[in-house]
């Protein structure tokens, strides 16, 4: 009711004042609060599934590769398809009839690595290079694909007179 007058104010019961628990309505005091947390609680479980989205791409993406080393301690283990990692041992690049065949080393340990595939146009003796393929039980690393490591560096060629 209004304060002088015996009608009741539209809206509420007879007896009830504007700020008592009952006067909120039928869905009770609480409803406003979870309306206004709401779009919170929607922001947060859209990060949530954003964020475990993006994990689980990086996992496809993040790739470790072994090192000869590694290889040499436990062949075994190199599971389907591994990458590996090292240096190209200078003397050690032959092709022989469309298998291009090096060593690569950590120095520590060298592999013995038979690649099928295009020679990659910079790949050289002494320079880094990472190889995906499998361990053979002939001792060798039969790799697909052949990653050549190289500096940020460009260098011209040098003008000839």
């Amino acid at each position: 009711m209004t304060a002088g007058s015996s009608r009741p104010s539209p809206g509420l019961s007879p007896g009830l004042s504007p700020g008592s628990p009952e006067s909120s309505g039928p869905s009770g005091p609480s409803s406003g609060r979870v309306r206004s947390r709401l779009p919170l609680l929607l922001v947060a479980a859209a990060g949530v599934v954003l964020a475990c989205l993006a994990v689980s791409g990086l996992g496809d993406g993040l790739v470790y590769y072994r090192t000869p080393s590694e290889i040499a301690g436990s062949p075994a283990d190199t599971g389907p398809r591994t990458r590996v990692g090292g240096l190209v041992v200078p003397g050690s690049v032959h092709d022989e009839g469309g298998v291009l065949r090096f060593r690569l080393s950590d120095g520590a340990a060298v592999l013995r690595v038979a690649y099928r595939g295009e020679r990659p146009a910079i790949f050289r003796e002494g320079q880094g290079a990472v190889v995906e393929g499998v361990a053979g039980a002939d001792g060798l690393f039969h790799s697909d694909r052949l990653m050549v490591k190289h500096s940020n560096e460009y260098r011209a060629e040098a003008a000839t007179p």
